[in-house]
C-alpha cells in the first residue's frame, strides 16, 4: 500500500569542485564532481512504494499528480492524502522502457482540469506512441478521456519498447513539445517524413501542429516538427524568462547531452555508418546542416541523464537558475550552470542525492518552488521525493 511520509534526510555536503571552462560542450568536467559551497539541502519521502514512476505535475491547489510506467495514476493532496485516481489504461503499451511515461497539466488547468499523457497505446495487432488529453474531477478521484489520442502514430519499437521519448512540456507560448525516440531505427532522426526522433510542438486544444511551427503549411510528420535529429528525448526544460528550451538526451557509447533547441534544427544524431543502428558514430555530427552543437555532453563513459528543469526563486539562494538532470546509471542529479546564451560554466552533483535513492527518473520543480523527484528503480520501490533549501 502506498504511504505518505514525513521522515526528511539531510545528508552533509562534499567538499569537492569542478569547474568547466566556457563553452566547454565536449570537454566535460569529471561527472561526480560536487560543489564546495552548496547550500545543505533536507530531502523528504512523499509516497513510496510505487513502480517506475515516470512524470509528476503540481497544479495551483499543491495536489501533485504522478503516473507509473507500467500504468496508473496518483494524487498527493495538499494535506498529505495519497489517493489513486482511477483512469481507463486498457490499451497501454508497456515493453522495455515504454508505458505510462510523460505527464503535464494544461496551462489552464485551474479552469479546465485537463492534462496530458505520453504513453504506448496497443490498437489490435499493432502499437504506437499517443499523446492523450484527459479531465480530472474536483475531487482527484477520476480521470476521463477527453481526446483519445490527441495525436497519435509516433512509432514505438514493438520488439523492445527502446527509445520511445515521451516528455512533454508547455514552451512559453502554450504550445505543447512532445520528445520522441527514434525506435532504435538508423534512418529516423534525419528523416522529416516521420514523428520519430524529433521534439515536436502542437496546439493541445486539437493535436494540430502549432501554426507558426517552421513547417506548418507542410502536410504529414514535418508540419509537427520544431526539431529533428534527435536519438531519445528523456528531458525538455523551459528556462525562466528566457524563453530557452533544452533537451536532455542519452548518449551512445558516449556523450549524453543537453542542447538549447532552436526551429528547424537538427540534433546531429545520424546512426546510419556500417550498420543498421550504428552506435558508434557521434552522439553529435557537426557536418550535418541546421546542426545543433551541445551545451554540455557527459563523455565517455555516459551517465544515463533523464528528466530535467530549472530552478527558479531566491529561497533556492546560490542554486537559483541551475538546470538539473535526472541520472540514471549514476543515481543521483546533475546540476549545470548556463551562461545566457546557454554556455556551460560549472557542473556538479547534488550531494544529498548522490547514490542515496538510486536511478533518478525525473526532476521537476513544483508551483510551491520545492523540487519534486522520482526514482526509478522497479519492484515497488521507487518513491516520490520532495527537496527543499534549508532555512
Amino acid at each position: 500500500m502506498r504511504r505518505s511520509l514525513i521522515a526528511l534526510l539531510a545528508v552533509p555536503p562534499l567538499v569537492a569542485c569542478a569547474v568547466a571552462p566556457a563553452g566547454a560542450a565536449v570537454v566535460p568536467v569529471p561527472p561526480l564532481a560536487i560543489a564546495a559551497a552548496a547550500p545543505a539541502l533536507d530531502v523528504a519521502v512523499v509516497v513510496d512504494d510505487l513502480d517506475h514512476p515516470w512524470d509528476v505535475a503540481q497544479a495551483a491547489d499543491g495536489t501533485l499528480l504522478l503516473d507509473e510506467r507500467p500504468g496508473g495514476l496518483t494524487a498527493v493532496l495538499p494535506d498529505g492524502t495519497v489517493r489513486e485516481v482511477e483512469a481507463d489504461f486498457a490499451d497501454l503499451f508497456v515493453l522495455g522502457e515504454t508505458g505510462l511515461m510523460g505527464l503535464v497539466l494544461d496551462p489552464a488547468f485551474a479552469e479546465n482540469r485537463r492534462f496530458y499523457t505520453c504513453q504506448g497505446a496497443r490498437d489490435g495487432d499493432s502499437a504506437d506512441v499517443e499523446v492523450v488529453a484527459w479531465i480530472v474531477d474536483a475531487g482527484w478521484r477520476t480521470a476521463t478521456r477527453v481526446a483519445d489520442p490527441l495525436l497519435d502514430d509516433i512509432p514505438v519499437n514493438e520488439q523492445i519498447g527502446s527509445h520511445s521519448g515521451c516528455r512533454l512540456r508547455f514552451d512559453p507560448t502554450g504550445a505543447l513539445l512532445v520528445g520522441t525516440g527514434d525506435t532504435v531505427v538508423g534512418t529516423t532522426p534525419q528523416d522529416q517524413d516521420t514523428l520519430a526522433g524529433k521534439v515536436l510542438r502542437i496546439d493541445a486544444a486539437t493535436g494540430e501542429p502549432a501554426s507558426d511551427n517552421p513547417s506548418a503549411d507542410e502536410s504529414g510528420a514535418a508540419a509537427y516538427m520544431w526539431t529533428y535529429g534527435h536519438r531519445n528525448v528523456q528531458g525538455l526544460a523551459v528556462r525562466p524568462g528566457s524563453g530557452q528550451v533544452y533537451s536532455t538526451e542519452q548518449g551512445s557509447y558516449r556523450d549524453d547531452e543537453v542542447t538549447l533547441l532552436r526551429p528547424s534544427g537538427n540534433g546531429g544524431w545520424n546512426p546510419v555508418g556500417s550498420g543498421d543502428y550504428d552506435e558508434s558514430v557521434p552522439m553529435t555530427d557537426p557536418s550535418l546542416p541546421d546542426v545543433m552543437l551541445p551545451n554540455w555532453a557527459s563523455g565517455d563513459p555516459t551517465i544515463a541523464t533523464s528528466g530535467s528543469t530549472f530552478l527558479a526563486g531566491p529561497h533556492w539562494g546560490d542554486y537559483e537558475g541551475l538546470l538539473l538532470l535526472g541520472v540514471l546509471k549514476d543515481q543521483g542529479v546533475l546540476a549545470l550552470r548556463l551562461d545566457d546564451d546557454g554556455t556551460l560554466l560549472e557542473q556538479f552533483r547534488l550531494p544529498e542525492l548522490e547514490g542515496v535513492y538510486g536511478r533518478i527518473r525525473t526532476v521537476q520543480q513544483g508551483g510551491d518552488g520545492a523540487l519534486y523527484v522520482t526514482t526509478d528503480n522497479g519492484g515497488g520501490t521507487d518513491r516520490l521525493l520532495r527537496v527543499t533549501p534549508r532555512t
